[in-house]
């Protein structure tokens, strides 16, 4: 009886660390940072899985919304006409795609 009952009791203490060590793990994203280049184009995928875009991917010097450089950071892009058009946010890309002949002028491209 007395054989049982140590075995019982570790049987539960290794359980119970078991459990303890299972929850303190820290799990490392499924998706780690990713590089991806091409000739003239470099794309950094995050965890947030939105990719990262450089002033190289467009062919326009400014926003053509509101007239900030590219060179500043590039929150989104858009194709229209053959051109590649980055965004310094996504409202600005918004208002280009409601009236995209009016802004075009404004790009300064390459």
């Amino acid at each position: 009886m007395l054989r049982l009952k140590k075995i019982s009791q570790f049987y539960f203490v290794f359980v119970f660390m078991l459990a303890i060590a299972a929850c303190h793990q820290n799990p490392k994203s499924e998706e780690s940072d990713a590089v991806i280049t091409g000739a003239d184009t470099m794309i950094v995928k995050t965890d947030s899985n939105k990719p990262v875009y450089t002033a190289a991917m467009v062919d326009n010097k400014k926003d053509p919304n509101c007239g900030m450089p590219v060179t500043a950071g590039i929150a989104d892009t858009v194709h229209y006409k053959g051109k590649v058009y980055g965004f310094c946010s996504d409202e600005c890309r918004d208002a280009f795609l409601k009236n995209p002949d009016a802004l075009v002028k404004n790009a300064e491209l390459k």
